[in-house]
């Protein structure tokens, strides 16, 4: 019974956080005022959540799974890769959307390398992991290069933050921008992939695939 008060009391604090993120701005709502407005002390707010980053790694991890369901969904029966693709982005898209409004707030939060919510940091890395298999369930059956399958759904989700960086600051309606973006990107990304297979661009992708590996956290 304890537990499961205290799992409600946690989802009330992070619910009245997003809410007043999405009401007031990011920069404007402070852990005091989520506890008045959760109706819970400022000692229990801070138990559940230390600070506001830690409530928007509980938004990004809860976004993620929310992209992987409408993800699955979307790519049920869905043969070509250009295809899949797309839907994979257009789930996160989707799942973010809400919070568009204090996009760039999360994103100042997430820059600063230590910070918890940066999503190539420590603490981001099982929900980077979670991302990513979302990436690699959207190859599943799809001809691409052995050497490259492996790396290819991470190298996938990285185009991907682009996709949401471009999404941050699009102020177009119902940020269409975006969404063209995707429609367009999908194809292209299904073309190159195609294109890897041929013995001419073989040496590129493995000078691609080295850079990576050395650079990788």
């Amino acid at each position: 019974m304890e537990n499961s008060k205290s799992a409600q009391t946690r989802e009330l604090v992070l619910q009245t956080a997003l809410g007043m993120f999405r009401s007031r701005g990011f920069a404007k709502t402070t852990m005091r005022g989520i506890a008045a407005e959760a109706g819970v002390s400022l000692g229990s707010a801070y138990y559940y959540f230390a600070s506001k980053d830690e409530l928007i790694l509980e938004l990004y991890r809860e976004s993620v799974a929310e992209q992987r369901v409408r993800a699955s969904e979307a790519m049920a029966g869905v043969v070509p890769l250009a295809d899949r693709l797309r839907a994979a982005m257009d789930a996160g898209i989707d799942a973010l959307t809400p919070y568009h409004a204090f996009g760039s707030g999360f994103l100042g939060s997430a820059l600063p390398p230590s910070s918890a919510v940066n999503p190539f940091g420590e603490a981001s890395a099982e929900i980077r992991l979670e991302a990513e298999a979302i990436f690699a369930e959207a190859i599943e059956g799809a001809k691409v290069p052995a050497n490259l399958r492996s790396d290819l759904p991470q190298l996938l989700w990285l185009g991907y933050m682009g996709v949401v960086l471009f999404w941050v600051y699009d102020r177009s309606q119902g940020q269409w921008r975006t969404r063209t973006l995707i429609n367009g990107a999908a194809p292209l990304i299904a073309r190159t992939l195609s294109l890897a297979r041929l013995p001419v661009a073989r040496g590129l992708v493995e000078d691609a695939l080295t850079l990576m590996a050395k650079v990788r956290p």
